[in-house]
Parts: structure tokens; C-alpha cells; sequence
């Protein structure tokens, strides 16, 4: 594929926009808009913001799905890479328009939210694991200028919104089940009494994994009361849970074994044993996650604003064991393999909104302050005794590590009737320390401070009723995490050398509407200095360095028609060129960020019988080659297409509901690598993606 340009890709979009922008202003009457919180915090017209968003509805989250990755979902979103490693130790890898495509484990560069509460730690880092997906009502994907709002790490925002309690209470079973040992039983229940409504949900998944030494159990639950204890106020508990006992890690294999076989693991050199274990069975590679979090938010309504309060707080357990050997673990200054963290985090977000009528439009600010803080008890051991591995050792780390951010904000928006203008500005604080116990190897005992301020500009022109343009440029900050200081480029301790990554974003795009059919379009370039790459990883392990100046540009497409006769199409393609801008140590100018493919594209052609007592739908997903280091040295992730097929049956009876559904993945058996390890220094990046693979579902619902 050549270059983008984006001259080019400007015209193509007018191409095909200008016959549907014809149609628009004298046919058919506008479809109704999704109601979005992001990128104003309240409620607004996707169709009226000035920022690339996507919805995704309970229906799209619920119906054929397991309802265990967010990735099942977020494929039908542009501009988002969702990377599912078949590896439940290490969570998925989310990326937005390329920012978190480095992240070894669970999701950086993207934040994540719940229900208004952080999802994602102070320091950036997050789990989409904590996300619970059978009871979402709606996960809202922003991207682009407008996510600079939302402060450090937002290169773009995943918001999950859980389903509200509302009339007579409902009970709920549902079992699955599907290819390599896969089985979930979900039980919820929810509804509304005496001013209070509730949701309740607990699940169990287990799977004897696609790859070699890939077995997990997840066990999750969730808990949400809603009330409105004085006249225009809210009030909103929530509770959430996740369990997983030594999740096994299959880790990554070279080209040649994914080639031999693609559920292999890599074999272990040196290993004595006749016939060789493979790396993640001698050292059993593996990772034990206990994670609980809560939160409240008030919101009171006035006759000129609003009052939003909300805290949050929880605490997160992690055991790690990782696949280093004797010999590397030898040198006084490493680590050990084997990570023990207890974290207790907690944070509060208050803001204050305020709305009048001003020079024949309404101008809407907000104003607020967000803090988080997290606390990490961090120690670390060998993972052998004498010649056993996979055991825990002599202890070789032991540090408390914090993590603190302040982050003061404002936005302001004017609409009228046909211009609507927005500024805003945060001025993001994280400051990290760390108090080194452990002296035996030195002390590492330190502190860091990174500050930035990122103003965000944005405005929107509404051509017609039914065709909005508009554009925004904001500024990006990207600290790095607690994960990826921890470890310096020679494995000694805490690399406090690291720099922010600092952005420059612009878009440019257009909603446009005609009767049943939806487009979003837009164009986007980024600048980034100081980008955060992966210096070395291996076996678990990862530390990074800084880069030069990186160019992200790009292009994205969204499109949702009803065709008639119960027929509806979506489609949703991303075109991303993202390179190294200035050569540094044996990387090349102009070379390919590695994790990020330069096109993807879902397509989905769906069909409802009359009543939805049916449905069925054919998926498409294509994406392009993946190089997996910043050289593009070594063979990349081949790009791949594969077809999916799903079916929904549902009927009632009496105060009964039932519902089933079947899944066919992958329905021409293609072997595709589904994930890379980006940087591995033993070039182990590929992680296979399943062959053909099956799931079947059903559940049943009592209303009382």
C-alpha cells in the first residue's frame, strides 16, 4: 500500500459523500441520534459533537456473544485495534488510532471508565478485563483531539455504561458453551421498588485455552443501586469484582514454531528433560488477579447547572510468574521472575456545570478537579529453588511505589443555530515515588514529577440539517506507567530516565444523515515527541526507552444503513499511517510503528424477522500486516480477512423469556497471528489467533 495522503483521501470521501449529501436534504426523515456523555460530560447528540464516537448499543454487547472480551464488541468500532492474545494472563491490547499498540499487558495509551469511575489507575495502566459485559447497556469509544480532555493516557476513551434497574424485578440464567473446554454461566438479576433500582450480577468462564498452556478461570460480579434521594438528584452505588486463580500464560513463539504449529509453545533450550518442555511449562508460567473496586456519584440538578461528585476506591492483588532463566536471573541487581504487587487505589472527580442562554445560543462550562492515588506494597522473587522453577524463591525486590495525579480541568462550549464553537483545558499532575526496601542491590529509592497542560479547540458547522462538518486540534500527554518504569533497558531496577510523550492532534470530519443511513467520516494527523517504546521483553518482562518524533495520519469511516425487508449493513474502516519521523539507534526513518496495522476494516450484513424473533449475521474482519519491532527487521504478522456467522433466536411465554444463540468463528479455518509481543528480544512476538471455533448459548428470564 503507497503512502496516505491525505489530499487524496479528502477527495475520495467527497466522492462518495456527495451523492448521500444530495439525497440528505431532500429525502427521508433524519434517524434518531445516540445521546453520548463523552467529550462533554452531558448528555449530547453524537451527531452534534465535534469528535469521532461510536456507540455500541446493548443489543450489538448482548446478542450472539459470550459476553467475555470487549473485543467481541469493539471490532465494529473504526480507528480501534482490539488484539485478543488467547492469553487471559495478559489481558487484551487496545489501541486507538496506534497510541497503547506497545503495551505488552492490559490496556496504556487508552482510558478506560465505568459507569463515570476511572477503569484505568492514575499512572494510565488498565484492565478491559474489569469490565463487566453482561450488564452493559452501552460502551461509548471516543477518539482523536477530543479524548485530550480527559488528561494523561487519553490518546482515546472507552466508556462501559451498565444497564439502569428498572421495572417489575427480573431473573436471569444463561449457560455457553463452545470450542476448546469454553463455558460461561452468567446469573443476574434487576428491576426497581420503592424509588430504588438494582442490578445484580455474578459469572463464572472457563477455558481450556486455544494455545498450549493457555487454561483460565474468571470469575466476576457486579453490583449497582440507583436512587434519587432529594428532587433532581442521582445517586449511584456501584460494586465490582474480578477473580482469577493461576491464569496460565502461554507467552509468545517464534515465526518458525508458529508456522510448525500455530497452538505450540516455544520450546526451551534449556531444558534437560527428554523430550524439552516448552518455556511456559518448565517455569509454569502463570498470573493469579484479585481485584475489587466501588464507587458512589451524586448528581443535583440546579436550575442553572449541575453538581457531579463522584469517589472511588478498591484494591488489586497480582502474583506473576514469569519465564526467566537461572543464568539471567543471576546478577545482584535483577528483579527476580516472579511479581507480587497489593495495590489499594482511590480517587474523587467534582465538577460543576453551568448553562445559560448567551448572544442567541447556550453556553455551557464546566469546571472541575479529578484526583487519583494508588499505593503498591511491590515485591519480587526467583521463580526456582535449587532446580525447581515456577516456584517462588529468595526474595530479590521489595519497594512501595506511588502514584498520585491532580488534574484541574474547564471546557466551555457556545452552540447556536447553525455554529457551535468548544475550548477546554487540563493541566495534568502524576507524581511518582518509590521507597526501596530491598538495599542488598542498591538503592533505588526516588522520585518523579511530569506535568502538562492540554487545551483542546473544536468547532462545528451545520451545513444542512442533516450534514454537520467540523474540526478540533488539541495537545496530548502520555506519561509513562508504574509498569513501564519499573524496569531500566538492563533489567536494574527503576528506570527513572523516562520521559513524557507529548502530542499535537487535528481532525477534521462529517456526520451526515439520510433517512435510515448514518456516515461518519474523518481525517486525522498526530505529532508526537519522546514516543514511548519498548527497549527490551522478554518472558513476561518489558522496559522502555524514549524515541524520536512520530507521525500518525489516518482516516476513518463509519457507516450504519437499514436496507429494508429487515436488512441492515455496518461498516467500519480505519486507514493509519504510522511511522518514525527522525532514525534513532538501528531504526530507520520512516519505519512502521510496530502493533499497528495500516488497515482494518468489519463489515457486517445483518437481518431481523418481524417481531426480531430472528436474526442472523454475516461478519467480515480484515486487517493488514503487523510489524511487531521498530526495525520491521524481522518477519511481520501477516494481514489476514476472516468470516463469522451468528444466529438469535428469542421467544416469551407467560412472564418468560428465552433466548438462544450459536456462533461460528473463523468459517473458512484460516491460521492467522491474532496478536504480537512487540520488542521481544528472543523475537517470540507472535501469538496465534483460533482456527474455526464454535459457540452456543442460551439463557432464560423470569419477570415477577
Amino acid at each position: 500500500m503507497h503512502p496516505i495522503r491525505l489530499n487524496a483521501m479528502a477527495a475520495i470521501l467527497a466522492g462518495l459523500f456527495t451523492p448521500m449529501l444530495a439525497q440528505a436534504t431532500t429525502e427521508g426523515i433524519p434517524i434518531s441520534d445516540v445521546v453520548v456523555i463523552s467529550g462533554s460530560r452531558s448528555e449530547h447528540s453524537s451527531f452534534d459533537l465535534p469528535a469521532a464516537v461510536d456507540v455500541l448499543d446493548a443489543q450489538r454487547i448482548r446478542d450472539g456473544q459470550v459476553r467475555v472480551n470487549a473485543s467481541e464488541a469493539l471490532a465494529a468500532v473504526p480507528g480501534v485495534v482490539v488484539q485478543n492474545r488467547q492469553n487471559y494472563a495478559q489481558d487484551l491490547q487496545i489501541s486507538s488510532r496506534g497510541f497503547g499498540a506497545r503495551s505488552a499487558f492490559g490496556v496504556r495509551g487508552v482510558r478506560l471508565v465505568t459507569d463515570g469511575i476511572p477503569a484505568s489507575m492514575p499512572d494510565g495502566q488498565g484492565q478491559a478485563a474489569t469490565f463487566n459485559l453482561d450488564m452493559a447497556d452501552r460502551i461509548e469509544v471516543l477518539r482523536g483531539p477530543y479524548s485530550a480532555i480527559y488528561g494523561n493516557h487519553a490518546g482515546g476513551v472507552i466508556q462501559l455504561f451498565t444497564r439502569d434497574g428498572e421495572g417489575a424485578p427480573t431473573v436471569e440464567a444463561s449457560f455457553a458453551a463452545g470450542s476448546d473446554g469454553l463455558r460461561k454461566t452468567d446469573m443476574n438479576a434487576q428491576g426497581s421498588a420503592a424509588g430504588i433500582s438494582f442490578v445484580l450480577d455474578a459469572s463464572r468462564f472457563d477455558t481450556d485455552g486455544y494455545r498450549d498452556h493457555s487454561a483460565a478461570r474468571r470469575d466476576q460480579a457486579m453490583a449497582k443501586l440507583t436512587m434519587q434521594p432529594l428532587p433532581g438528584a442521582r445517586l449511584v452505588l456501584v460494586a465490582n469484582g474480578l477473580r482469577q486463580k493461576d491464569t496460565q500464560d502461554p507467552l509468545g513463539v517464534t515465526w518458525s514454531t508458529w508456522q510448525r504449529d500455530p497452538r505450540a509453545g516455544e520450546i526451551d533450550a534449556n531444558d534437560t528433560q527428554v523430550p524439552k518442555r516448552t518455556l511456559a511449562e518448565r517455569y509454569n508460567t502463570r498470573k493469579s488477579i484479585d481485584h475489587q473496586q466501588g464507587g458512589a456519584s451524586w448528581d443535583q440538578r440546579f436550575e442553572s447547572g449541575r453538581l457531579h461528585v463522584s469517589v472511588w476506591g478498591g484494591n488489586r492483588q497480582v502474583t506473576q510468574f514469569q519465564a526467566f532463566s537461572k543464568a539471567f536471573q543471576a546478577p545482584a541487581s535483577h528483579s527476580g521472575g516472579v511479581v507480587d504487587f497489593d495495590r489499594n487505589f482511590y480517587g474523587a472527580d467534582i465538577n460543576w456545570q453551568d448553562m445559560r442562554e448567551i448572544a442567541d445560543g447556550r453556553l455551557t462550562t464546566t469546571v472541575g478537579v479529578e484526583y487519583g492515588r494508588s499505593s503498591d506494597d511491590r515485591k519480587g522473587y526467583e521463580n526456582f529453588i535449587g532446580t525447581t522453577f515456577g516456584v517462588q524463591g529468595k526474595l530479590r525486590r521489595d519497594e512501595q511505589d506511588v502514584v498520585s495525579s491532580t488534574d484541574p480541568y474547564l471546557q466551555t462550549e457556545w452552540q447556536g443555530e447553525r455554529w457551535q464553537f468548544t475550548a477546554g483545558i487540563r493541566h495534568s499532575q502524576m507524581r511518582v515515588s518509590v521507597d526501596d526496601r530491598f538495599l542488598s542491590n542498591g538503592n533505588d529509592s526516588g522520585d518523579l514529577r511530569y506535568s502538562r497542560s492540554t487545551p483542546l479547540l473544536g468547532v462545528l458547522y451545520k451545513l444542512t440539517p442533516e450534514v454537520n462538518l467540523y474540526a478540533t486540534a488539541a495537545r496530548g500527554f502520555e506519561a509513562p506507567t508504574l509498569n513501564e518504569l519499573f524496569y531500566s533497558g538492563t533489567g536494574a531496577g527503576f528506570n527513572f530516565q523516562l520521559r513524557p510523550a507529548r502530542s499535537t492532534h487535528v481532525e477534521t470530519g462529517i456526520k451526515a444523515r439520510a433517512g435510515d443511513t448514518h456516515v461518519n467520516a474523518a481525517l486525522f494527523q498526530v505529532r508526537t515527541r519522546d514516543e514511548l517504546v519498548v527497549d527490551a521483553s522478554s518472558g513476561g518482562r518489558t522496559s522502555y526507552r524514549n524515541a524520536s518524533e512520530t507521525l500518525r495520519q489516518g482516516a476513518e469511516l463509519s457507516l450504519d444503513s437499514k436496507l429494508g425487508t429487515g436488512f441492515s449493513a455496518r461498516v467500519a474502516a480505519t486507514l493509519l499511517k504510522a511511522t518514525y519521523e527522525k532514525a534513532f539507534g538501528n531504526v530507520r526513518e520512516g519505519a512502521r510503528l510496530p502493533g499497528v496495522p495500516r488497515a482494518s476494516l468489519f463489515a457486517e450484513l445483518a437481518w431481523k424477522s418481524s417481531g426480531e424473533r430472528f436474526t442472523a449475521a454475516l461478519e467480515s474482519l480484515t486487517a493488514g500486516r503487523v510489524y511487531a519491532e521498530d526495525a520491521n527487521a524481522d518477519v511481520p504478522a501477516p494481514g489476514y480477512s476472516i468470516l463469522n456467522v451468528r444466529l438469535v433466536a428469542k421467544q416469551s411465554w407467560a412472564g418468560w423469556r428465552f433466548s438462544e444463540f450459536g456462533r461460528l468463528n473463523n468459517l473458512a479455518d484460516r491460521h492467522y497471528i491474532g496478536s504480537v509481543i512487540v520488542g521481544d528480544s528472543n523475537k517470540r512476538y507472535y501469538e496465534a489467533a483460533p482456527g474455526r471455533n464454535w459457540v452456543a448459548g442460551a439463557s432464560a428470564q423470569y419477570q415477577f
